[in-house]
């Protein structure tokens, strides 16, 4: 019989994973077939052969952009509030000094660092996101990968196969359950659950995991998957940094590290009786988890964020660029601005008290300095300041229930009066780093800089950006650790 590590991942699909997944089983723990659902067999042996299968030219590139954006994130996350108080903990728990406490001296356990890498890189709006599953992939996944590979020792090659699998797997997650739907309904967190799953997946590669223990590492997942719609009433980004970054990150090692050290579990936590599906969404469709692996990989689908605020406001900055670069004005010309969003996407965004996430206020930023800096989007003193607070008074925001037909992209149109009568307007359909209009190497390697190098200067930032886009010649994932620290 072929050997799963001799299996492509588009083969597992197109010739019988869906039985190979049940022959497979240890003897020690045999298993009736029925108990093993067609969909739990496709997906686990996906999992335990992704580590050994080499990814398309594209995608390999497309996950040293993604991880790269997200170590900027981390970096420039650990100097912001939320990861000001990660800092303090990570302190507070140093541990077994076996993986990296980013943007700082620390060494602590995997589980640790994980958690606290998670609240970095989530500390702002600055990580990825990923629309049809309502998620921030990079935000858990990649820490995670980094914590266990670090204690691990896995070479660059074998990060970049586990990072890939973590957005395969979780997003797959939450579109399964119904995606945005499942968030209105439940009021849970898909952020958190695709977090908490795509981690696992990640974890799970850099340990190695078989095919059963890659059934076992899913139910560990699914008993940690947690998370609720309350973080929307955060002020200050922490409990939202947890949510959507550092606890799935923790959760994700945690059941890597759980299987390894030898515990069992539910062979399909997807199927049967009190399943994850049935509790959690009834209506939802478990096929999609198997559906198109090999063949779709959903880093692929997956935004880049151009400007260093919330997702709904991308759109709404990028109009105000393509304006200005045809006619170009200066703030105090201004005598309006009408934003039009989806409802359920601008609501996110108005009128928030946090400056990177308030529609009106990153506006007002963007007509006074014609950018929007990450400086900028997180100086919380200037919310306050006459000159923003004077612009920001011309910015209003429309709902528009037509624009929720076009879910999830997120369509903006920006329309600007001047004090002369002239009237600009741009609907922008496709945001700058999503799929359909996908930021170059040189633009993400921009971004990265612009946040990296205030945190660990210049030199060092040239040496991890080198480093990251030749990852899979580095023989040790540690390898990057003085590139992450703060000396």
């Amino acid at each position: 019989m072929t050997s799963r590590n001799e299996i492509s991942r588009r083969d597992l699909i197109r010739y019988g994973a869906l039985a190979l997944g049940t022959a497979m089983l240890p003897s020690g723990r045999a298993r009736a077939q029925s108990t093993v659902s067609p969909v739990m067999a496709a997906l686990s042996d996906y999992m335990a052969a992704a580590k050994d299968q080499a990814l398309p030219p594209d995608v390999v590139e497309k996950a040293k952009h993604h991880i790269l954006d997200t170590f900027a994130a981390m970096l420039s996350g650990s100097e912001l509030p939320p990861g000001r108080v990660a800092l303090a903990l990570a302190k507070a728990q140093a541990g077994r000094p076996s993986a990296t406490v980013i943007g700082s001296s620390i060494l602590t356990g995997p589980i640790d660092a994980a958690l606290v890498n998670g609240v970095f890189a989530h500390s702002d709006e600055t990580d990825d996101s990923h629309g049809p599953s309502q998620s921030h992939p990079g935000a858990s996944i990649v820490p995670a990968a980094l914590a266990l590979g670090e204690d691990l020792g896995i070479s660059g090659q074998h990060y970049l196969r586990a990072v890939t699998l973590g957005y395969d797997v979780g997003p797959r997650l939450t579109m399964a359950l119904g995606g945005p739907t499942f968030r209105e309904e439940s009021r849970r967190s898909t952020h958190a659950f695709a977090g908490t799953f795509g981690s696992a997946a990640a974890a799970g590669c850099v340990a190695g995991l078989t095919a059963q223990q890659m059934r076992w590492l899913l139910d560990y997942a699914s008993q940690q998957a947690s998370g609720y719609a309350v973080w929307g009433r955060d002020t200050d980004h922490i409990e939202k940094a947890f949510v959507f970054g550092g606890m799935p990150a923790r959760n994700g090692v945690t059941a890597a590290l759980v299987v390894r050290s030898g515990w069992n579990g539910v062979d399909d936590v997807f199927s049967g009786v009190d399943n994850f599906f049935q509790v959690n969404a009834p209506l939802g469709k478990p096929a999609v988890l198997a559906d198109g692996l090999g063949e779709r990989f959903e880093i692929i689908n997956t935004d880049i964020k151009k400007w260093t605020v919330g997702t709904p406001i991308q759109a709404p900055l990028d109009a105000i660029e393509s304006l200005r670069k045809k006619r170009p004005f200066e703030a105090d010309e201004v005598k309006e601005v009408v934003v039009r969003l989806a409802p359920s996407v601008g609501a996110v965004v108005d009128n928030r008290d946090i400056p990177d996430i308030c529609l009106q206020h990153m506006v007002a930023v963007m007509l006074i300095d014609k950018t929007a800096s990450f400086h900028a989007a997180h100086d919380k003193a200037r919310m306050k300041d006459a000159t923003v607070l004077r612009q920001r008074s011309k910015v209003r925001y429309v709902p528009d229930v037509e624009l929720n037909k076009l879910l999830p992209v997120r369509v903006a149109t920006v329309e600007i009066t001047l004090s002369d009568g002239t009237r600009l307007s741009d609907r922008v359909e496709a945001v700058r780093g999503t799929p359909r209009n996908p930021m170059p190497r040189a633009e993400v390697v921009d971004k990265a800089r612009d946040l990296i190098a205030p945190v660990v200067g210049a030199a060092t930032t040239q040496k991890l950006i080198d480093t990251v886009l030749t990852l899979e010649s580095l023989k040790e994932i540690r390898a990057l650790r003085p590139l992450l620290q703060r000396q």
